[in-house]
């Protein structure tokens, strides 16, 4: 057996399928893993970078993962992903306990670098790995859900952004590899399936032979073990969301009445300044179109406050946009100036007190919408995963349709059941961000 390796993982979703290929890598050529730095030989950051407090998170881990190098067993620690990426050199004087910098088109090399370690420190390489059905992976979710990654990179031009620079242009999976990865995590057990990219619903463009996220769903759908299809990250431009894509979604009991639409903002100055596409108008057609065509959908977005040159009265007109919405799930980010992004250089920005006072206002506004969107849900039933037993909260945890991992609610039960079992729920009692519910059936 050789060394033992721990790998703590940082970031997005698709930072986590990055840092499961890792694991598939390593477990393939025999290292065993762990999840206790403490047992670690080697340990492994994969890092996210994406805005400032991304990159303090993982610079304030590596720090805290360090003295296991200074005084316990670890030999190597690598630091891989999007923080040596953005970085490159200049991580090497600011870090140098770390033994390896490893960036986001070199990490599926980590096995070979480990094993034949040089005098370089350093590796990057300007497109990121696109990894496919035959590349070794362990997943790190719980054994009913799993992410899939369809696409890589962006090719978008939103000035705030630093993923372009730090993934490359966006390239879509082909529709017979990610069939068939999706086989292998069937048979494997998982029943729920998490689609991501940067931007779902442009896969298959750069293919240029016809492949859709529609055609794709389509397929999808018709593997047997498979219960819920989720879809996130889905650029809101009108033009992506064909009439046989949203019919799909309505009609197709698989796939979850759940879209995470990024929006960012709704003012056309401010959306013209960061660059997006689309203008008020157009988000607001798309909104109602969505909701028209797939009754009962919910819809989650992320927004930031205090861009550069954000007024008072663009801020306001963003906050009547949420009340007009009344998105089910959102998110909000103070805008963060990244080096050596378009935005970076705006004038005008908005005072660190000016976007908390908006944060908070924003994020006030939404805790009332989504108790109000909670509250009409009392007496209902609904179909509940479970995933364990909440501690804090004494009781089953589990969610809806229309709640994902980490970033929605939860549903807290009264019953019995086990984690990766599907129930039938009562709903009881609404909670701001969560709901409260009694099991009547195990399905």
């Amino acid at each position: 057996m050789k060394e033992t390796v721990c790998l703590v993982s940082l970031g997005c979703p698709k930072n986590l399928v990055d840092s499961e290929v890792i694991l598939g890598l390593l477990s393939k050529e025999g290292y065993a893993l762990t999840t206790d730095p403490s047992r670690g030989d080697i340990i492994i950051v994969n890092t996210c970078s994406f805005i400032k407090d991304a990159t303090q998170e993982a610079i304030e881990t590596i720090f805290r993962l360090t003295p296991y190098k200074r005084e316990g067993r670890c030999r190597l620690l690598i630091v891989s992903g999007c923080l040596p990426q953005r970085y490159g050199r200049i991580l090497e004087k600011e870090l140098p306990e770390v033994d390896l910098f490893v960036g986001t088109g070199s990490f599926q090399k980590i096995p070979q670098l480990i094993s034949k370690r040089g005098e370089k420190k350093c590796y990057l390489s300007g497109q990121t790995f696109l990894y496919s059905e035959k590349t070794p992976r362990v997943l790190s979710t719980p054994s009913y859900t799993a992410y899939l990654k369809i696409a890589e990179g962006c090719s978008r031009t939103c000035t705030f952004c630093t993923v372009p620079m730090i993934r490359g242009p966006y390239r879509s999976r082909r529709i017979r590899s990610v069939l068939k990865e999706a086989e292998i995590l069937a048979t494997q057990g998982v029943k729920e399936l998490i689609l991501i990219a940067q931007d779902t619903t442009l896969y298959g463009q750069d293919l240029q032979d016809g492949t859709s996220l529609e055609k794709l769903l389509k397929q999808l759908i018709g593997i047997g073990g498979l219960r819920w299809i989720r879809l996130l990250y889905a650029y809101p431009e009108a033009s992506r969301f064909s009439e046989g894509l949203l019919e799909l979604i309505s009609k197709e009991e698989k796939i979850c009445p759940y879209l995470d639409l990024p929006i960012q903002h709704i003012d056309d100055e401010v959306l013209r300044r960061m660059g997006r596409r689309s203008k008020g108008r157009e988000i607001r057609n798309l909104i109602q179109k969505l909701r028209s065509a797939v009754p009962g959908i919910a819809l989650r977005t992320s927004l930031i406050v205090g861009f550069p040159g954000e007024t008072e009265s663009q801020f306001e007109r963003l906050l009547q946009f949420v009340e007009e919405a009344q998105f089910e799930h959102l998110g909000a980010f103070k805008y963060s100036p990244e080096d050596g992004t378009p935005a970076f250089r705006l004038r005008n920005p908005v005072p660190e007190e000016i976007k908390e006072e908006r944060y908070k206002i924003l994020m006030e506004a939404q805790k009332k919408i989504s108790f109000k969107t909670y509250r009409k849900m009392v007496g209902r039933t609904a179909e509940v995963l479970i995933e364990g037993f909440d501690g804090e909260k004494g009781a089953l945890r589990g969610r809806i349709k229309t709640q994902a991992p980490e970033i929605d609610g939860s549903v807290f039960l009264e019953g019995k059941a086990q984690p990766g079992d599907w129930v039938e729920v009562m709903i009881t009692q609404a909670l701001p961000y969560d709901l409260i519910g009694r099991i009547a059936r195990v399905l």
